[in-house]
């Protein structure tokens, strides 16, 4: 069983700069006993994952501005108000549209936040060697679709 869990803004970590993509971590799987996480997300203009896939389900609810996103076959141009719900195992992407989006983002399992933080400290995401995220991704069960 897991304790609950407020936390207030200013005691939050630092955000993540993920790509581009501002991550914050608000419920880590370490604070929910492993079961899910929670993040709120930012992004400018033409920033987003390619394809790839995990083994944790992941949900984007967008608050603002628009997002790109493909799953499995299927395309959508998510507008605020938009829940996009993506099984474990499925291929996905997106790409944040003109003037920026925010959303949050849950996933299942709590892998993702420790692999946010990992990329975070080990791409230089102005000049990012795709070997180096390819192998840093399998390293969390994540894999990069060429």
């Amino acid at each position: 069983m897991t304790n609950a869990l407020i936390t207030p803004e200013g005691e939050r970590a630092a955000p993540l700069d993920v790509g581009g993509l501002v991550i914050t971590v608000l419920a880590s799987g370490n604070d929910t006993g492993g079961c899910y996480e929670i993040f709120h997300v930012t992004g400018a203009e033409g920033k987003g994952p390619g394809p790839h896939y995990h083994p944790w389900d992941e949900s984007l609810y967008i608050t603002r501005g628009r997002v790109h996103c493909g799953v499995g076959d299927e395309e959508v141009r998510a507008s605020a108000g938009t829940l996009i719900h993506i099984p474990a195992g499925t291929v996905h992407w997106f790409l944040v549209e003109e003037d920026g989006s925010e959303f949050i983002s849950t996933t299942s399992r709590g892998n993702a936040s420790k692999m946010f933080t990992d990329f975070s400290r080990g791409i230089n995401w102005e000049s990012p060697d795709r070997q180096a995220l390819v192998e840093l991704a399998a390293r969390h069960g994540q894999v990069v679709v060429e």
